[in-house]
């Protein structure tokens, strides 16, 4: 685990700011879509159960995430597609899957992505009102692969969230997973999220 600060970054601060309003701010958001509305996507069935509410899934959007995601959100290209989750609560989630020319292409993104959700913590202390702490969950054998991440952020005005991150690939086509509350890291699912990168990946054929 690495904990860390350093200087500002006003993209980061927005972000993070974004990240603590995005569970209250889903609250109007579109009811559940009874089924996965095709491949490559997970229902809100497959989430990590929450304790007191249901998930509820948004449609499948082309394009960006906006906000962008905090762990490797600045690398997705504008080809990206994504569909955002929430509950009644305090926790929500996101799936981004990006479809590349070729497998090669798809496992250097990939790449790409892992590293940037290695260094998350990292980027997020750059700002001086967050500490940042960050734990690997390993690999997953699940197809070309699946990395899991944790980080846990807290501001100086007393904020506190946890984030799970994975990324993972099938062939051609790359998927990258959050699921996040309010909370430390002994509040988050990580077996659960565990599988559910499992079946996001089974979910690229």
């Amino acid at each position: 685990m690495t904990r860390t600060s350093a200087r500002p970054h006003h993209t980061w601060r927005t972000s993070l700011a974004l990240l603590a309003l995005t569970a209250g701010g889903l609250l109007g958001a579109a009811p559940a879509f009874a089924r996965s509305p095709g491949p490559h996507w997970l229902s809100a069935s497959e989430l990590p159960p929450h304790p007191s509410s249901r998930w509820y899934a948004g449609p499948v959007t082309a394009g960006r995430p906006d906000p962008l995601p905090l762990c490797g959100g600045e690398t997705l290209p504008s080809t990206a597609s994504h569909r955002t989750f929430r509950t009644d609560v305090d926790a929500h989630a996101l799936q981004v899957v990006v479809v590349e020319r070729d497998a090669r292409r798809a496992a250097d993104y990939a790449e790409v992505l892992r590293r940037g959700l290695a260094r998350c913590a990292e980027r997020a202390a750059e700002d001086p009102d967050v500490t940042a702490a960050q734990k690997s969950y390993g690999k997953l054998d699940v197809e070309e692969g699946a990395h899991v991440y944790g980080v846990h952020t807290v501001t100086s005005w007393g904020a506190s969230d946890v984030s799970l991150w994975s990324v993972g690939r099938d062939g051609r086509t790359v998927t990258l997973a959050e699921w996040a509350q309010l909370g430390g890291f002994d509040s988050a699912p990580v077996p659960a999220f565990r599988r559910t990168t499992v079946t996001a990946v089974n979910k690229l054929h």
